[in-house]
């Protein structure tokens, strides 16, 4: 597995990381992973899914997902079915032993993971667990490069310099497909397809305001693999340091032309 994605639920890979599997579909040499960590029970449901309940929310999130890593030919998908409380508790025994014995029986080359300033606690959650369980590795053993991608929380306010461009606007049909996959969501009261391939299309557009469009989406991340390094900065320092810079950003610019 040579791209792996950690999401807290299930359509969080979809979401996250087009990009990598964009990269690897097609191609002998790579090969897309991914991990759902919650088993998804709190989801809002209306519709046909609305008298349903957690337990059977639990089945159809589970189907929908493997549905999703079918259609975009995943080389695994695990969903460890953990429940949201238990993630949210650092030194949790299950959940750091799952995440160990997946970070320790493949060696990826990227990781996605969500970023730190993203406002769904579940998801901050899953990120501060997988970072631990990275720390945990031999040096050696760690990612090349971990990214964290945006899902409830844009990062286009990142200075440029800051931010990541995942190319997320390749395989247009298959990302719908793949959004699509989630009809409990998407046809449950959340449109994350036409918001996500929305988003893709503005951040493509609004990159830059003198060019033209390079990518036809993008998927913002940052780069996080200062975080997983021995005597890197904490997750929390690591992001005061950007958003401290957003500022200056935004001040300089202010001074410049007031």
């Amino acid at each position: 597995m040579t791209h792996l994605c950690i999401g807290a639920h299930q359509d969080d890979i979809e979401i996250m990381a087009q990009s990598g599997i964009s990269d690897c579909l097609g191609n002998a040499g790579r090969a897309f992973g991914g991990v759902v960590v919650t088993n998804g029970a709190g989801s809002p449901r209306s519709g046909s899914f609305a008298s349903y309940t957690d337990e059977q929310m639990l089945a159809v999130r589970r189907d929908e997902q493997r549905e999703a890593a079918r259609l975009g030919r995943y080389a695994v998908q695990i969903q460890l079915a953990h429940w949201s409380a238990d993630v949210k508790r650092p030194g949790h025994p299950g959940v750091a032993g799952d995440l160990a014995a997946i970070f320790s029986g493949c060696r990826p080359q990227v990781v996605y993971l969500h970023n730190p300033a993203d406002k769904h606690d579940t998801h901050v959650a899953v990120l501060l667990r997988c970072i631990e369980a990275i720390r945990s590795l031999p040096a050696g053993r760690r990612p090349a490069r971990v990214l964290g991608c945006e899902v409830w929380r844009d990062l286009d306010w990142l200075p440029d310099a800051d931010k990541v461009a995942l190319d997320s606007g390749r395989d247009p049909e298959l990302a719908l497909r793949l959004l699509a996959a989630f009809d409990s969501q998407v046809s449950g009261g959340k449109r994350y397809d036409v918001a996500t391939v929305g988003r893709r299309s503005a951040n493509a557009t609004f990159h830059t305001s003198h060019a033209t469009d390079s990518l036809s989406g993008i998927t913002w991340a940052v780069d996080l693999t200062p975080v997983t390094v021995d005597g890197g900065p904490s997750v929390r320092d690591f992001m005061a340091s950007l958003t401290n810079r957003f500022g200056a950003d935004v001040s300089q610019r202010l001074r410049a032309w007031a």
